[in-house]
């Protein structure tokens, strides 16, 4: 094994904008659990707490969407493993070849691990779909809200996505989305750990300091 060097990998930008959306999504599943069904954390359904509530998920939908904007935006001016080409290594013969690669490693079938520096490849593709996800949550979470601001800015942008499709659908799209991204986040704990035990990444550390330990 050669010589270990610590790289500035992830950018202050990049940790921010990751624990920004942490907290943000934290807050976003209580307070919905709560909305869409009020008894769930045993408290009186009364207005006063419902109108707390709904304030919570309102401001970390907002915290949320600001983040994620701000994500894209840096994806297309930070460093080489933050930047939008990163998330589509499936558009390449290597890149595919390299999923396949991750892929065995994580599920047993080869001891091999990625020595990427910054996101393997299927890590890469996988939170491709889940800005896809961010994406959905956001767009349906707004078409709800501002069905109780008309007139406002918000309703012109995200107001029009009801005309095509009902309410109803909107809130259950917007309920399975959140499902699904709790899911991932079971998921990406575990494979932050396997990596950070199994090849020795540094994966959670650097989301903290910026810096991973790299072959020099």
């Amino acid at each position: 094994m050669g010589k270990v060097v610590l790289r500035y990998v992830w950018e202050l930008p990049v940790r921010i904008t990751h624990w920004l959306n942490v907290l943000a999504i934290i807050t976003l599943c209580v307070t919905g659990l709560f909305i869409g069904a009020p008894r769930t954390l045993a408290l009186e359904p009364s207005q006063y707490i419902m109108g707390w509530f709904r304030f919570a998920h309102f401001t970390a939908g907002y915290a949320f969407a600001v983040s994620v904007a701000a994500r894209a935006v840096w994806s297309l001016i930070g460093n080489e493993y933050c930047r939008w080409r990163v998330f589509l290594p499936w558009l390449t013969a290597e890149g595919r070849r390299r999923m396949l690669d991750v892929f065995r490693w994580y599920v047993f079938l080869s001891r091999k691990p990625p020595k990427d520096v910054g996101l393997n490849a299927m890590a890469a593709t996988v939170y491709f779909l889940v800005f896809l996800l961010y994406l959905v949550l956001i767009v349906t979470g707004f078409a709800l809200y501002v069905q109780y601001t008309p007139g406002a800015i918000v309703h012109t942008m995200a107001g029009w996505l009801t005309l095509f499709i009902p309410l109803q659908w909107l809130r259950l799209a917007h309920h399975l989305a959140m499902w699904m991204l709790i899911g991932f986040i079971i998921n990406h704990i575990y494979s932050a750990w396997l990596v950070d035990i199994s090849v020795k990444g540094g994966v959670i550390s650097g989301i903290f300091s910026g810096f991973k330990p790299v072959e020099k």
